[in-house]
């Protein structure tokens, strides 16, 4: 397949990695970016946005990387704490009186974005809830026990993250996630990506495929994926309805270039995201928080608040294959998004290419 682009120099390397994998089929639709030294050196689209072969992949395509969504429900997360509605170590309960009940009554806004609030999924009593049952499976998460007691273990929240972020912004801040990231995160950020996709944009979005008939079911993640049914269904995912909700933990839709800026700018002193939450909230943002093993990665991990991180990279990837990161080795940002849901092969390519590795990112 055809690859549309550029690379500086040094970069061959990388471009060559990027056609390999759409000639050997094991890519068939994707964006990659890299960003140096406050600019991008590489910017590479190949293959198809769409599922009948007919729109190729353009510098603007949106996709839905998954879990890459949740670094962005943190930010919204930590805007409000910026505006005092609420502290990162105080309970959730003070905020949000149904939440405080059956052993959740300390859970923190810190556990809930460091993934140790003890609902890494969301309850059986939500197992007949439609997928974009917000209200519901808001609820469904207040009025359940946790499945450990908070604090005690880890393990992302894979589904619940931002059902929970959102609960406690309208508790706290009297505003939803939506609300936060568009109207204050995303103008602060200058961010091509939606929580709930505008009708004008809408023709810019990738259809998710499976590499695999039965790559749903292959996922170590699989078991804190099924409630609500439907999240891992490309007939859900790919519909309308979807692309235009607000779903947290996985829904956003962004291209790879906005993805690549956003980490290129991440850790700088000088960078917008230090700008929208001032130096003490960027730094806890930037800080290890917890490492121990994550059973819904199924490996031992460090999380920053909704970030991973170790002594290369701070990233965060998601199922499918998406992934984005800054490489703290060697002072550059990439993301690698892609429609083709399979594992996290074929970024880890990409990285090897760039002297990165790209161990531990998201749940395969």
């Amino acid at each position: 397949m055809r690859v549309e682009g550029f690379t500086a120099d040094g970069y061959d390397g990388v471009r060559q990695v990027f056609q390999r994998l759409l000639d050997d089929g094991r890519e068939t639709g994707a964006g990659l970016s890299v960003w140096r030294e406050g600019r991008e050196v590489v910017r590479l689209s190949g293959g198809w946005a769409d599922a009948r072969r007919s729109r190729p992949w353009r510098d603007d395509t949106l996709v839905m990387p998954y879990s890459l969504s949740k670094t962005f429900v943190t930010l919204a997360a930590l805007v409000a704490v910026r505006d005092g509605a609420l502290d990162l170590d105080e309970p959730i309960s003070e905020h949000w009186p149904e939440y405080g009940a059956r052993g959740k009554e300390t859970v923190t806004l810190r556990q809930v974005l460091t993934h140790r609030a003890g609902q890494p999924r969301f309850p059986d009593t939500a197992a007949g809830l439609d997928l974009l049952d917000a209200r519901g499976l808001r609820d469904s998460l207040a009025h359940a026990a946790p499945e450990y007691a908070p604090g005690t273990s880890l393990g992302e929240h894979a589904l619940t993250y931002g059902h929970l972020v959102d609960g406690i912004l309208r508790a706290s801040a009297g505003s939803t996630l939506g609300e936060v990231f568009h109207g204050v995160v995303r103008p602060a950020l200058g961010l091509d990506a939606w929580f709930g996709v505008p009708d004008d944009s809408l023709h810019r979005v990738a259809d998710l495929e499976y590499a695999h008939p039965d790559w749903p079911h292959r996922l170590h993640a699989a078991p804190w994926l099924r409630i609500p049914d439907g999240a891992l269904d490309i007939e859900r995912t790919n519909s309308r309805a979807l692309r235009q909700s607000v779903f947290g933990a996985i829904n956003l839709h962004t291209t790879a270039t906005a993805m690549a800026a956003f980490f290129a700018h991440l850790t700088s002193e000088e960078g917008p995201v230090r700008a929208l939450l001032g130096p003490r909230l960027h730094t806890e943002l930037l800080t290890s928080q917890v490492t121990d093993h994550d059973e819904v990665f199924g490996t031992r991990i460090t999380w920053t608040l909704g970030l991973v991180r170790d002594k290369g990279k701070i990233a965060k990837g998601g199922i499918g294959g998406s992934a984005a990161w800054w490489s703290l080795r060697h002072h550059h940002a990439c993301a690698y998004l892609t429609r083709r849901l399979d594992d996290h092969a074929r970024a880890a390519e990409i990285a090897a290419a760039l002297g990165d590795d790209l161990a531990v990112v998201g749940e395969d």
